[in-house]
């Protein structure tokens, strides 16, 4: 395990100093597929140009088990501390998707020595652009690398944990995201005669107050949501009133029928204000990543593997998060199971969370991430 360590250690700083964003992982996916093609036993399939697929067929048939690990890294500026800083201005791996690759190459090493003891297939899925809606997953999907699947895992690195614990969550985990865009068009006019103009600020403004009324007034307590404005654009100068403005936000849902009430709600606020102050509007609205969702059984063997692992004292049980996670496209085809694993607490140096610049984690988590991946296989597929 120690020689496997320091070649993880190797991988994961080659990761985080070389990363690619969304949809530009050319360079980390022929890493990957390199490591893979050298340990000789799996079938490797680039079914997008910035992913990898690698297969490992058993000695026996049997379920087949998909693990999958994101690859791709966020266009942030690196101000962590650390000797293996990105080489590559204004990109970072700011949310551990290079130690979720590298867990993944790991797992894939130890599992490379057990084919003769596999009653079944192993497929490791390398995906691209988690965090690029509309994400590598569902492409992935699309193309098919879900069609053999019986039950698929993954699990996400977070500080803020203590390193190596394992956080389960039942039933629902994230929620579903989406974003959208205001565009609204007006009449200029200088500042000292606004009877002049179609002022699309005063219009935006009713806009975010009314949308963000939609919670409280439209959503059940029970049925979280969450709606951020986060950008609203207009004009450049104090006393001129601009023609345009560009508001733009996102929404959180974790019910389907909310998720499409707030999307209606907000496109009428819109049609309603614009056509009450004359002015012409749009509304982008597009749908990001649905919820993820675990299945009962699936979760199961996660916490079996857990406790076999890490033992029930480093085990915590989660609460719904309203982040979002591209990994649901998978449970849309096959049931599975998506857990946390702990990457170091702020006492220790681990107290950004992820998408800050300063974002680190312990990299003494990355094998228990692999323990836990290898010990899902040998419930599932070992005899």
């Amino acid at each position: 395990m120690e020689t496997l360590n320091n070649k993880m250690i190797e991988w994961r700083r080659h990761f985080h100093a070389h990363p690619e964003v969304s949809f530009q992982e050319f360079e980390t996916a022929n890493y990957i597929y390199e490591k893979l093609e050298a340990m000789n036993v799996y079938r490797l399939e680039r079914l997008t140009p910035t992913s990898v697929i690698a297969t490992l067929k058993g000695k026996e048939p049997g379920l087949t088990i998909a693990l999958r690990a994101d690859i791709d890294a966020l266009p942030i500026f690196e101000e962590a501390d650390v000797e293996f800083r990105s080489k590559v201005d204004g990109v970072m791996h700011a949310c551990g998707h290079d130690t979720h690759a590298t867990m993944l190459l790991g797992t894939a090493e130890i599992l490379s020595t057990m084919q003769d003891q596999i009653k079944g297939t192993v497929k490791l899925i390398f995906q691209h652009a988690e965090e690029l809606p509309p994400g590598g997953a569902s492409e992935l999907v699309a193309k098919g690398v879900m069609d053999d699947v019986d039950l698929v895992f993954g699990q996400h690195i977070f500080p803020m944990m203590p390193t190596g614990s394992i956080t389960l969550y039942d039933g629902i985990m994230t929620a579903a995201s989406d974003i959208f865009e205001i565009k609204l068009k007006g009449k200029g006019a200088h500042g000292s005669m606004p009877h002049l103009a179609l002022d699309p600020i005063m219009s935006g403004a009713k806009i975010v107050s009314s949308v963000n009324a939609l919670v409280s007034q439209r959503v059940n307590a029970f049925d979280h949501a969450t709606i951020s404005f986060g950008s609203f654009t207009a004009g450049n100068a104090p006393n001129i009133i601009p023609d345009s403005a560009t508001l733009s936000g996102s929404v959180r849902t974790l019910n389907a029928e909310v998720r499409t009430q707030i999307e209606a709600d907000i496109k009428a606020i819109v049609e309603h204000t614009s056509a009450m102050d004359h002015l012409e509007a749009e509304v982008i609205y597009t749908h990001g990543y649905a919820p993820i969702v675990n299945d009962e059984k699936a979760m199961h063997y996660v916490k079996a593997a857990a406790l076999d692992v890490v033992g029930e004292a480093h085990i915590a049980q989660g609460q719904t998060m309203m982040v979002s996670e591209d990994f649901s496209a998978y449970l849309s085809k096959a049931p599975g199971a998506f857990f946390a694993l702990g990457g170091g607490e702020a006492k220790d140096g681990y107290g950004y969370i992820n998408h800050h610049p300063k974002f680190k984690v312990d990299e003494d988590a990355m094998m228990i991430g692999v323990r836990m991946f290898v010990s899902l296989i040998e419930q599932l597929l070992v005899k």
